[in-house]
């Protein structure tokens, strides 16, 4: 039985779709913020706002002129009698709303993409690479959109990843740049997208750092009660307790994402365990 070609997509928003689609993790779904742009529009939806607020009040000082006119500002229902659907206040009411509506979906839009993290560096790399068919900068290197859109990854400061995990620690970072080449697989989908990256896959990595984690845990824990078992001197073993102290604070602090009290509570667990240890009857002399 013979195996399906691979489909080869054309150069563009064909091939630039499929390599987004392609990355399983969803670390290649980057696209541009426009901020300014996004400024813009919220200032003028406020600007509108601001002069349909101003003609309201105009129409509210009008009908304080009369005592009749002031009595509709009280009671929807003769307000609305007294202004028919084609008045010019009751226009003015649905343009509020509608306008109201409009900016505060563009806030509330707004505010949920400002939550959205920046691409990965080494992502941001590679997704660069292949937009340009090679690096940046280079004179052979060719954006694959045309016209105002090559410019759309220019700048990466408004740029923005719809996958939205947690920020990797510096462990998992530092695999993926210089070890990542271990974990590469093939592309999704079965298609041919682009020759100059590598996929190395989030879940293989995720996967050997936290055998990694475990047993650096072990080894610490482990380790510190072999060492101190074996070490006769009262003053050696608090110096022990105090050097694995150390180390274990600072593996914590520098090679995860724990927060401040995270990384004191550890510390003081690990401490209390030696401690412990050595002065207990276990962590005696015979």
């Amino acid at each position: 039985m013979n195996r399906p070609s691979k489909h080869i997509h054309a150069d563009g928003f064909p091939s630039l779709s499929a390599f987004i689609a392609s990355d399983r993790d969803n670390t290649a779904a980057i696209f541009k913020r426009f901020r300014r742009l996004a400024a813009r529009n919220l200032l003028l939806l406020q600007s509108e706002l601001a002069e349909l607020e101003a003609k309201l009040d105009a129409f509210d000082q009008q009908d304080q002129e009369s005592l009749e006119s002031l009595q509709t500002l009280r009671n929807w229902e003769d307000y609305k009698a007294k202004n028919d659907h084609d008045s010019e206040r009751i226009k003015l009411l649905l343009d509020v709303r509608a306008k109201m509506n409009e900016y505060r979906e563009a806030l509330i839009s707004e505010s949920a993409i400002s939550l959205l993290p920046p691409p990965d560096r080494r992502t941001l790399k590679a997704f660069r690479t292949n937009f340009f068919h090679g690096p940046p900068g280079d004179g052979r290197s060719f954006p694959m959109l045309g016209g105002y859109s090559s410019s759309l990854y220019d700048d990466t400061e408004d740029l923005v990843v719809l996958h939205t995990s947690e920020p990797p620690d510096r462990l998992t970072t530092f695999v993926q740049d210089y070890f990542g080449y271990l974990f590469t697989e093939k592309a999704g989908h079965g298609d041919i997208v682009s020759p100059l990256v590598g996929y190395a896959s989030g879940k293989r990595i995720a996967m050997f750092i936290s055998i990694l984690s475990i047993v650096l845990a072990a080894l610490l824990l482990v380790g510190a009660i072999l060492i101190l078992h074996r070490t006769e001197s009262e003053d050696l073993k608090l110096g022990l307790v105090a050097l694995f102290t150390i180390i274990f604070a600072a593996t914590i602090g520098l090679l995860t994402n724990a927060r401040k009290a995270e990384v004191f509570g550890a510390t003081a667990a690990y401490a209390a365990v030696l401690v412990v240890f050595v002065s207990g009857d276990i962590g005696s002399a015979s």
